[in-house]
């Protein structure tokens, strides 16, 4: 923290200056996370973000709108209820925060039914796919609870129902079917905008779009001739393709070479028993246009070629490994290595100027 302060022109230039480093949110095709909204929504985000919504006495018409809008989202779960019946839920930070909080009641009501049948209670699990969020594991190792997973296996990338009904016993206190493998009022009120302003016919007309777009990409990766997809042409929309061969460069390298031209495109393994399998991942949003799915596929064509220039990844490591620096035998430093030495040279060079700070350099 500075010891004087600055003028506030000054101090957003110096912020936004370094925000400008960061990825583009529009090109980050690795986010389920909403880039985009309208300019009416953003403006109550804005008029709504000084409101602690948790504060229902003061904020009753929030209060009211978060109900709207859980039950707006239950009757699209197609959940149970009568006509005179609301459904009970509560706004959450987050998944993480919503997973905590649905475990616990899971727990406890188990709890309660096996303690009421004077049955033993201190062995909960939870079935789960493996493709779940991080945040299940993390619920079962805080609270005391046994995950079981189901593993994925090669052309079937999602939890079987069947093996999961399988792992089911009289402790179990749920089953985690995920929808897809995001606490100011302002968001809950940009909820509520957006489900009365679009509806069903505008999120019908969302996701035809975004199911459109999907199959604009899809059909340009196939006529590269170079992919696999792996994805289905139903449900989320996204596009997950593997290269065909991926022995001379992998998916990793087409990632990484890809946020030269600013998309954020993730490669990853496969969890457990189909961690052979590498994928490229696209999610498409409401504001990856017709024209930005045509570009991508220009760009991944690009990085192709230039690829087909390169060595081999292998070779290429072997090719560094085996050099050595003179005839002393000793090996090459690494990329890796040289930046360690330069970052721990810098570390060694701020310490001294906090220690002597009359330190002429």
């Amino acid at each position: 923290m500075p010891e004087n302060s600055v003028p506030k022109e000054a101090a957003y230039q110096i912020i936004n200056d370094e925000l400008m480093l960061d990825g583009n949110p529009r090109l980050n095709l690795a986010s389920f996370v909403t880039t985009w909204m309208e300019p009416e929504c953003d403006k109550l985000i804005m008029d709504a973000i000084n409101k602690n919504y948790v504060d229902m006495d003061e904020y009753p018409v929030t209060t009211e709108l978060q109900n709207r809008c859980v039950n707006m989202i239950a009757h699209l779960f197609n959940a149970p209820l009568q006509d005179s019946e609301a459904a009970v839920g509560v706004g959450t930070v987050g998944s993480s925060e919503a997973i905590m909080l649905a475990g616990l009641a899971f727990k406890r009501k188990w709890q309660n039914k096996r303690k009421a049948e004077g049955k033993p209670y201190d062995k909960p699990n939870i079935v789960t796919g493996a493709n779940v969020q991080v945040c299940w594991e993390k619920f079962a190792r805080y609270f005391e609870v046994e995950l079981k997973e189901v593993k994925l296996r090669e052309g079937y990338y999602v939890m079987d129902p069947a093996k999961a009904v399988e792992m089911v016993d009289e402790n179990t206190i749920c089953v985690a079917a995920i929808l897809g493998s995001t606490l100011g009022s302002s968001q809950v009120i940009a909820q509520y905008y957006q489900l009365i302003r679009l509806g069903y016919e505008g999120y019908r007309n969302v996701m035809e779009n975004c199911h459109e777009n999907a199959m604009v990409l899809k059909e340009g990766l196939e006529k590269t001739g170079r992919f696999n997809i792996v994805s289905k042409d139903h449900g989320v929309p996204l596009v997950a393709f593997s290269l065909k061969n991926n022995k001379r460069h992998d998916e990793f390298e087409i990632s990484e070479m890809l946020r030269r031209f600013g998309w954020i495109v993730p490669a990853y393994t496969m969890p457990a028993d189909a961690q052979h399998i590498t994928v490229l991942r696209v999610v498409i949003r409401e504001d990856f246009s017709r024209t930005l799915a045509e570009r991508l596929v220009l760009d991944i064509k690009k990085v192709l070629h230039e690829l087909d220039t390169l060595p081999a990844k292998v070779n290429a490591k072997l090719a560094m490994a085996g050099e050595e620096n003179g005839n002393n035998g000793t090996v090459k430093k690494s990329a890796i290595e040289t930046q360690r030495e330069i970052t721990a040279y810098w570390m060694k060079y701020v310490s001294e100027r906090k220690t002597n700070k009359n330190k002429i350099c």
